[in-house]
C-alpha cells in the first residue's frame, strides 16, 4: 500500500548510486519527501528527475565527512521540506586488503565516512528526529544505519572495513537505548554482497580475490534492500526493527 510515509519528510545520504539511490526511489513512492545528498551533483539531479514531478525532492551536494556540511545538510532537509521524520546514513566506501602493507590513507577514507560521516549526521539530525517523534503526523521517527554482514562477521582481509561497521553496530544499539522511549526508533540493515559500485573502489589485486569469491554468486540488488529499508520505517510506532541481516541465498558468510 503506497503512501505510508505521507507527510513525512526523509533524508538519505550516499544517494547518488546503489542503495542509497533505491532507497530514495522507495521512500518517495511511499509518499514522503526526500532530501538527497552525496557528492556527485549530477547523479542526484537525474535521480530527482527520475523520483518525478509528483514527489518534492532536495538535492544537496554533500560531503558528509566535513561535519560543517552534515549539518548544513540536516538544515536545509528541515528549512526546504519542512521537518525531518527519517534519516538514512547509506554513505560508506568499502576498501579491503591486508593490513600488512595496507595503504593507510584508505583506513582513514573508511573511518572517516563509515564512522564519522555517520556520526556527524545522527548527531546534527537528532532534535529534529526527536520533534517529529513528539508531534508528527506519525508520531515516530527513524534512523536506519546501513552497515554491512562485515559488521557482524571479521573476515581475514577486511580488517578495517570490519571495524567501521561493527563500529555502526555498536554505535547505533547504543543510541537505540538512549532514544527508543521517546519513539525514535534506530535500525540496523546488514546487507551481505549487492550489485552496487562499492566494489568498483577496491586496488586490482583486491577486486580480483573478490571476483574467486563471488564472481558466480546470485548478487542481491540495491532494490532488495532499499525495500527492506522502506517495510522499517514504515511499521506501525509500535514496531521497531532494530536489525536486519539479508544476504544472497548462496552465500554462506
Amino acid at each position: 500500500m503506497a503512501g505510508r510515509l505521507e507527510r513525512t519528510v526523509a533524508l538519505v545520504t550516499g544517494a547518488s548510486s546503489g542503495i542509497g539511490e533505491a532507497t530514495a526511489v522507495a521512500l518517495a513512492a511511499e509518499g514522503a519527501s526526500v532530501a538527497i545528498a552525496a557528492r556527485r551533483r549530477d547523479r542526484l539531479e537525474s535521480l530527482a528527475e527520475r523520483i518525478g514531478p509528483g514527489s518534492r525532492v532536495l538535492v544537496l551536494e554533500t560531503d558528509v565527512t566535513h561535519e560543517a556540511q552534515a549539518r548544513s545538510m540536516v538544515e536545509r532537509t528541515v528549512s526546504e521540506l519542512g521537518r525531518l521524520d527519517t534519516l538514512v546514513n547509506n554513505a560508506g566506501v568499502m576498501l579491503l586488503g591486508p593490513v600488512e602493507g595496507a595503504p593507510v590513507e584508505e583506513w582513514r577514507r573508511m573511518v572517516e565516512l563509515n564512522m564519522l560521516g555517520l556520526l556527524y549526521a545522527t548527531h546534527a539530525a537528532l532534535p529534529h528526529l526527536l520533534e517529529a517523534a513528539a508531534g508528527g503526523p506519525r508520531q515516530v521517527a527513524d534512523v536506519v544505519n546501513v552497515s554491512s554482514v562485515a559488521g557482524r562477521v571479521a573476515r581475514s582481509g577486511s580488517g578495517v572495513y570490519n571495524a567501521t561497521k561493527f563500529g555502526v553496530v555498536a554505535f547505533s544499539e547504543s543510541l537505540r537505548q538512549e532514544v527508543t522511549g521517546r519513539h525514535v526508533r534506530v535500525s540496523i540493515i546488514e546487507p551481505g554482497a549487492v550489485a552496487t559500485e562499492l566494489a568498483t573502489h577496491l586496488r586490482p589485486e583486491v577486486l580480483e580475490g573478490m571476483r574467486s569469491t563471488f564472481g558466480r554468486m546470485e548478487l542481491l540488488q540495491a532494490e532488495d534492500i532499499a525495500e527492506a529499508i522502506a517495510f522499517t520505517v514504515t511499521r506501525h510506532r509500535r514496531v521497531a526493527v532494530n536489525e536486519l541481516l539479508i544476504r544472497p541465498t548462496d552465500q554462506e558468510r
